[in-house]
């Protein structure tokens, strides 16, 4: 059962393909969906440079192929209809040999009536670039379908070999016009208020970290430490995050759904589980779990009890609480959300008052 599996976590999607879907999956499992798209796709299908890299294309008379992204591959395609091209593109592209980078691409040259000649299973352009010069580029004419960015060090490389190469700019990423939401997502990371943050493309990564700016060793760190969990859909998304020693969370398949399945096995087992008072407590982000069902608390009250929680039992001090409080305060404050927190368990029996000293949770003795 995945319904409420995700109950009380913050979750934020950083997409723009997909991105309702992604929030529509992880609100079904109960999280509370922070969306901010990092990047934006600009299709190029009226491009000058398209069209004049589609026209280069069938004059090439290609030997090879490469489709990076099914997404792109579809859009030249379509984009050559418009122009009047497409009979011969696709004439041109069929006595090629057709290199895919996974099975997204593989799906859009079969859609086109095409065959590919072989997939990267990794889905990497390191993988083909591997195969193809142990294979022998020299004196090959090669399409390169870019998707998103130019692929400098890759077609470098087969050119460097031998290769004659066309690049093909189907569409290219740019940042949001709204940065707001990005700039927002980034604040609530510093602050420790989301519990992961999926990526779905290198590009986004890179924007993402791009756009923190001033704040980014701060949600790095949040990253490092596994505060706030960074869950990638595969490992060339991951690349810019490993490359700064982050720990990343990913499926095994490479695929959306599979990740959304990841995340919520993952999170529910980060969760701090304590018996407090006769009671199973269960402490996930901006929500407490009694005994499985959920108490949504204000920040005040959630600061309050994350730290009692991180010290089961033991007395903590109203100065040591004062700390943790968002907007710090008071023995005062920490008195009312202490109140607040109690009303909104539903009952005062988890926490318990030691008189001139502090707060604790009351923690139930582990059987004899």
């Amino acid at each position: 059962m995945t319904e409420g599996a995700l109950t009380g976590f913050t979750v934020a999607v950083t997409a723009e393909r997909r991105r309702d879907e992604m929030a529509a999956l992880l609100a079904r499992r109960g999280a509370r969906v922070v969306t901010a798209s990092a990047i934006s796709i600009v299709p190029l299908a009226d491009d000058d440079a398209l069209h004049a890299a589609t026209a280069a294309c069938i004059g090439l008379e290609p030997d090879l192929v490469v489709a990076t992204t099914g997404f792109g591959f579809r859009g030249w395609l379509e984009a050559a209809e418009g122009w009047g091209m497409a009979e011969r593109l696709r004439e041109v592209l069929g006595r090629a040999r057709i290199i895919a980078r996974g099975p997204k691409p593989c799906g859009a040259i079969r859609a086109a009536g095409l065959t590919e000649d072989w997939a990267a299973k990794t889905e990497s352009t390191d993988e083909i670039l591997e195969r193809l010069l142990a294979d022998g580029v020299a004196g090959k004419r090669i399409v390169v379908q870019e998707h998103g960015e130019p692929q400098t060090e890759f077609v470098a490389a087969l050119r460097g070999a031998g290769a004659a190469v066309v690049e093909v700019p189907v569409y290219r990423w740019v940042l949001p016009s709204d940065l707001g939401p990005v700039r927002r997502l980034v604040d609530q990371i510093a602050a420790g208020q989301i519990d992961a943050v999926t990526f779905t493309s290198a590009p986004a990564v890179k924007a993402f970290l791009r756009v923190a700016g001033e704040s980014q060793p701060a949600v790095l760190e949040e990253f490092r430490t596994g505060a706030t969990v960074a869950a990638c859909v595969g490992p060339v998304t991951a690349g810019p995050l490993t490359d700064r020693g982050i720990p990343i969370v990913m499926p095994e398949r490479y695929r959306l759904g599979a990740l959304i399945k990841t995340l919520t096995d993952e999170l529910p087992r980060r969760s701090v589980k304590l018996n407090v008072a006769g009671s199973t407590l269960e402490m996930r982000g901006h929500a407490v779990l009694i005994d499985g069902a959920p108490h949504t608390l204000a920040p005040a009250a959630m600061a309050i009890l994350s730290s009692l929680a991180a010290r089961p039992g033991v007395v903590v001090s109203k100065e040591q609480l004062i700390a943790a409080l968002p907007r710090g305060n008071d023995g005062h404050a920490v008195d009312v959300a202490v109140a607040r927190l109690r009303t909104a368990l539903g009952s005062g029996r988890h926490i318990e008052t030691v008189i001139k000293r502090g707060y604790r949770l009351r923690l139930d003795e582990p059987a004899a």
